[in-house]
């Protein structure tokens, strides 16, 4: 018995590839070779020590089940194929091959290595199936993005008669959004929803989370939502889910409100770094710099700045409030920045017109080794999208596949077309698109339209708008932007035929609402806004600024309105745009010299764009506004953007 747990504390040779008797001290040359080795293969697993464990496996004639446990536990922790390939020869050489718990341990090996093939052959040749084997290729094949062929082996065993447990299901709903955006899963989705609420497993929290999660990640907030409140127990991850679905699926106030429910309601429930990333992520979208300075504060207060996605995410909310240079002083904080982090930056000094800035990080991050991913691509070419660098644009573009061996999506090709665009460089952007070697979608197509909607081409905007009324027969916007066009030209002929076709198609224009923080709070104002208690001072202010406005020059610029009116009513119609409301209930309530901060749920018009620029200079004010494309930041009658937007 002293012998057998001396075995733990062998001297080997660390020169040594593998074990032998004689390189053992005696008297355990003999104990080895003739007692049970399996408690010295398990003690080498436990040290690292792989190969030894490997080799002395071949002189044990009776291997243990927890051995070839954890030689292969030791296979992933080593990162080894080769050596996985080797342990599970053996064990088929030992006949233990069939064994469901050893099948099981090989497909998580298997799936670990990212090996999915082998995953499914020990999966396929294993004839007694246990839940537990069911699971693993589940699992597997979920990690590695083969939603589908999850979802097919579900039906499989259904149809077995093997009861599912609260960890099938899970792993089923997360293969429902584990491929490549896939709509068609959504339904097979609903229909595991319902196998859930059949067989009682509404009462597991961790099922009901990722039913929660599932929805979000399609969009179906209100279904998200109805799990979420049918809950009977509810933990951090469960909250921290349906906050995302808020935050990711554009309603941020609501993101804040349940954040903030969170908060009264559990007291002895703290938020996480990924609930926190959500909550940033809503005061992004609203532009709440007050709410996310005391976010910034909590965050400080419990350690969670020490996370990377948190850190990326609060750089990205200064960024998106126009904090640049808080921005800049938390990247310039991170030790071990990763792509997102630099991508985080990068898009930062992009949406706030400083592309040349954007383009030198862009190659800091290459000097300092990071390769770039697809995304790195779409912030620098946004950025030089915003700033009119064509021809850095168009080299950045080019040295995707030459130097970084990366495809370009539809969204990169997007980003060339409105590089080209913008720049009035319309012919050349349309010959982008029919060199494309594989069908333009939407956004690229989108891209052309709205250059067409800036420059006026009435040709290339019809081209466009007939590929895009194909491709998104629902999207309102289209229309819109064809007819913005046919405004500007005065086909006023076509204008009436588009809108005429947009309510045949029963579709309507999203409405135009912008949000302004005042004092903490987020006020959301809408063009049509009669339950904003101030909503006749605001009228009454706006009607003044523009009378004096229009003495001290302001022009304006009633070709935003649609409609064959005369001039006197299209300026009443232009005071009504929400972004204009939202400046009026800023200058109302915002302390003085304190900046108004506004967010736009759609592109700034140019009436609006000129008239924020007469009140910058003539209130005094500096005026941040985020509009879908970009930020503008007004300051003594200038805009940020230089009027290149």
């Amino acid at each position: 018995m002293i012998q057998t747990l001396l075995f733990y504390h062998l001297p080997f040779s660390s020169s040594s590839s593998g074990v032998s008797a004689a390189c053992l001290p005696s008297p355990f040359a003999s104990v080895i070779s003739e007692s049970n080795k399996n408690p010295l293969i398990q003690s080498l697993c436990k040290q690292g020590r792989l190969k030894q464990a490997i080799q002395l496996l071949s002189q044990e004639q009776n291997p243990a089940q927890h051995s070839y446990e954890l030689l292969i536990q030791s296979c992933v922790r080593n990162a080894s194929l080769d050596d996985a390939f080797l342990v599970h020869k053996i064990i088929t050489d030992n006949g233990f091959h069939q064994d469901p718990f050893l099948a099981t341990k090989l497909i998580d090996m298997y799936a670990e290595l990212g090996a999915l093939d082998y995953a499914r052959k020990v999966f396929d040749e294993i004839r007694r199936r246990t839940i537990y084997v069911w699971n693993a290729i589940f699992r597997g094949l979920s990690l590695g993005g083969c939603g589908e062929e999850v979802l097919n082996l579900y039906r499989r065993m259904n149809r077995t008669g093997m009861p599912a447990d609260s960890f099938t299901y899970t792993y089923a709903l997360k293969a429902c959004v584990a491929s490549e955006f896939n709509r068609s899963l959504l339904q097979p989705g609903k229909e595991i929803h319902g196998h859930v609420l059949r067989h009682g497993y509404e009462s597991d929290v961790h099922v009901m989370t990722t039913l929660v999660d599932m929805y979000a990640k399609y969009g179906c907030v209100e279904d998200a939502n109805a799990v979420f409140s049918s809950m009977q127990s509810k933990n951090i991850v469960s909250w921290s889910a349906m906050i995302a679905c808020f935050a990711k699926n554009g309603r941020p106030c609501e993101a804040l409100e349940l954040f903030r429910d969170m908060v009264l309601e559990n007291e002895n429930m703290l938020p996480n770094s990924v609930t926190m990333v959500s909550v940033l992520q809503a005061c992004a979208a609203l532009s709440a710099l007050e709410q996310g300075r005391l976010i910034h504060c909590y965050i400080l207060r419990r350690n969670l700045h020490l996370s990377l996605p948190v850190m990326s995410s609060l750089l990205t909310f200064y960024a998106r409030c126009g904090e640049l240079e808080t921005s800049k002083r938390i990247f310039d904080q991170i030790d071990n920045k990763d792509v997102v982090s630099w991508n985080s930056m990068i898009s930062g000094f992009g949406m706030n017109g400083f592309g040349s800035k954007a383009v030198h990080l862009f190659e800091d991050m290459l000097q300092q080794g990071i390769s770039p991913s697809p995304v790195s691509f779409v912030s620098v070419l946004a950025a030089c999208s915003h700033s009119g660098l064509v021809d850095k644009g168009k080299v950045l573009f080019n040295s995707m596949v030459k130097v970084h061996g990366i495809t370009p999506t539809e969204e990169h090709y997007a980003c060339l077309v409105d590089i080209l665009g913008r720049a009035n460089r319309l012919d050349e952007a349309a010959r982008v698109i029919a060199d494309m070697d594989h069908e333009p979608g939407p956004k690229v197509w989108g891209s052309l339209l709205g250059s067409c909607r800036i420059h006026n081409n009435v040709e290339l905007a019809e081209m466009a708008s007939e590929r895009l009324f194909e491709l998104e027969p629902e999207n309102a916007g289209n229309y819109v932007l064809l007819a913005d066009i046919y405004s500007e030209a005065e086909q006023w002929d076509d204008v009436k035929r588009v809108k005429k076709l947009l309510e045949s198609r029963v579709l309507k224009k999203v409405p135009g609402c912008s949000w302004i923080e005042v004092k903490r709070k987020v006020y959301s104002l809408k063009s049509v806004d009669e339950l904003n208690p101030q909503i006749e001072q605001i009228h009454a202010l706006l009607v003044n600024l523009s009378r004096e406005l229009m003495e001290k020059g302001y022009v304006p610029e009633t070709k935003a309105v649609l409609y064959d009116l005369d001039t006197k009513e299209k300026q009443r119609i232009l005071l009504g745009h929400s972004e204009k409301l939202a400046v009026a209930f800023g200058l109302i309530n915002c302390s003085k010299g304190e900046t108004i901060r506004i967010t736009k749920n759609l592109r700034l018009c140019e009436d609006c764009h000129s008239f924020t620029k007469f009140i910058s200079m003539f209130a005094g004010r500096e005026i941040f506004v985020r509009d879908i494309n970009r930020h503008h930041r007004f300051k003594d009658g200038e805009c940020s953007c230089m009027d290149y937007w």
